[in-house]
């Protein structure tokens, strides 16, 4: 029995546009579109759809759950009118040096292999999230990858992943060599982890026996409180270590999730020099952010509050994103990460692309990171007013080919210098918000699921034909479905199911996530 997630480029493509192949109503998954779909799902009353979702949830009772499914289905049973945020768990970093013994603590601390770490000068490895538990509390680890080790610019390198790491967690784990001590390199960071207000644990790792216990001493010399000597490899002292970590950490995080009801968090991005800093000196009303033609002028991330069409918006402008981040040096190494950050705490995307310059890989690539962190995305096309027309119908064509699939996302052409339709932002923001936030009935979902079953069953697959047993949205922000199936569903398949989640309720602006979790019958 497995579980099984859509994959990233499955989910990216989930709202993807059908290619006009010349037949009307087929779209890219070979399955027609229903115009009275809605209207039948509209006619079943909400009281008949619940009830028939709660006889389909009672059925699973002879499949094997795991714990985790049943606190999906917990959710399922929590009616139309919606779902409660669970609290945030809270968020443990893991930084330091290559070679230090990172991954090995990342996988002492979950029991399990899973970090894997690729000690090559030049591999700038991404941020990865594991949900562990230590004592029935359950909480965040975030290891932190290795870091570019060129002479020049290791000390800004070093500095920004750890600062990225200080920012979005609750505590921090940092760890140390105790057989080499802390090197120059460490000390650059140090002096901003005891600037920072967050809990820091200094870690002396390969403190394989006793005997290196005084080694681990030294460490008291960083300033950051008590050295925690600790073999990753053999787990010495990483119970102690733990239970010291969870006196420390917050029952709910204070950095994970922004508080709903407050200024909704939008994030500006785009590649350098397209105008994103413009966009946000315009929407202020008055020059906040250096604008300036030299590409990659903005470095931090400048939050400001603004009110724009009434209301009061955070906008993030953040620094313009780089082609590859390993090969970065210093500050754009820096701007990089921040950039992801921002992202992280933003609850909407705005991308901003310019109208006058091909749409590039960079371009893609900002794009499929929004997708891939879930956020809420609105797409504005700036410099519109030197937009001729020749570039025009290029532009099209461009968006129509390489942009299919975010053909959901709501789209304005403004012009950040002059202001030219800046006013379109605000119900484009709105209406990708709301949508990010929609939560659909346990009962009409499982309805349109039988609908679509019913009219386009999924095909046989080596003799056997999977079949859906039960879903329901397990949560929002951004809407995810799961499906517990008898067999995999094809990628085409779930692409079709999301389809008709879109034509059906809209979701304009917000990537939709359709997992599975294929289940069998308990033997008896």
């Amino acid at each position: 029995m497995s579980d099984a997630n859509d994959d990233a480029p499955d989910r990216d493509r989930s709202g993807r546009e059908a290619a006009d192949d010349g037949i009307d109503g087929i779209d890219d998954t070979g399955f027609a579109a229903d115009p009275e779909l809605a209207a039948r799902l509209d006619a079943i009353p909400d009281d008949l759809a619940e009830q028939r979702a709660a006889s389909l949830r009672a059925g699973l009772e002879e499949y094997d759950l795991e714990d985790e499914d049943r606190e999906i289905l917990e959710v399922a049973q929590a009616g139309p009118d919606g779902i409660t945020y669970s609290p945030a768990l809270p968020v443990l970093a893991i930084v330091g040096r290559p070679n230090v013994g990172k991954s090995a603590l990342v996988n002492r601390i979950l029991g399990r292999r899973e970090a894997v770490v690729e000690d090559v000068p030049g591999v700038t490895r991404d941020r990865v999230a594991y949900k562990a538990e230590w004592m029935g509390r359950r909480f965040t680890l975030v290891d932190t990858g290795g870091w570019e080790p060129d002479a020049r610019g290791i000390n800004a390198s070093v500095a920004a992943q750890a600062e990225v790491a200080v920012d979005l967690a609750d505590a921090v784990l940092f760890v140390v060599d105790v057989n080499v001590g802390a090197t120059a390199t460490d000390e650059h960071v140090v002096r901003m982890l005891r600037a920072s207000r967050k809990p820091v644990m200094l870690v002396a790792n390969k403190a394989d026996d006793a005997i290196r216990d005084p080694e681990a001493a030294v460490l008291w010399s960083l300033g950051l409180g008590e050295p925690w000597p600790v073999s990753a490899l053999h787990g010495r002292g990483v119970a102690d270590l733990l239970d010291h970590v969870m006196s420390v950490l917050p029952e709910v995080s204070t950095v994970a999730k922004q508080e709903i009801g407050g200024p909704r968090r939008v994030a500006i991005l785009g590649r350098p020099n397209v105008g994103k800093s413009s966009l946000l000196n315009k929407s202020a009303g008055e020059e906040r952010v250096v604008v300036n033609e030299l590409a990659g002028t903005t470095r931090d991330p400048v939050d400001e509050q603004i009110e724009l069409g009434g209301k009061v918006w955070t906008f993030v402008d953040t620094a313009g994103i780089r082609k590859r981040v390993h090969l970065q040096q210093g500050a754009d190494f820096y701007a990089s990460l921040r950039t992801s950050a921002a992202l992280e705490k933003a609850e909407v995307a705005v991308v901003v692309i310019d109208v006058t310059e091909p749409i590039s890989v960079q371009d893609l690539r900002i794009i499929d990171l929004v997708l891939e962190s879930g956020r809420a995305l609105v797409m504005a096309y700036n410099k519109w007013d030197l937009l001729d027309d020749d570039r025009r119908r290029y532009l099209e064509r461009e968006i129509e080919q390489d942009l299919a699939h975010i053909a959901w996302a709501p789209r304005v052409n403004i012009s950040a210098r002059t202001g030219r339709h800046l006013e379109k932002l605000v119900p484009a923001l709105e209406l990708a918000l709301a949508s990010w936030d929609t939560r659909i009935p346990t009962g009409k979902f499982n309805a349109l699921i039988a609908e679509l079953v019913g009219e386009h069953p999924h095909p046989v697959r080596g003799g056997r034909q999977p079949r859906i047993l039960f879903g329901t949205q397990a949560s929002t922000r951004p809407p995810t479905f799961v499906l517990f199936t008898t067999a995999f569903l094809d990628p085409g398949y779930r692409r079709f199911i999301t389809r008709r989640l879109r034509e059906v309720y809209g979701f304009e602006g917000t990537p939709i996530v359709v997992n599975m979790r294929v289940r069998e019958k308990r033997k008896r």
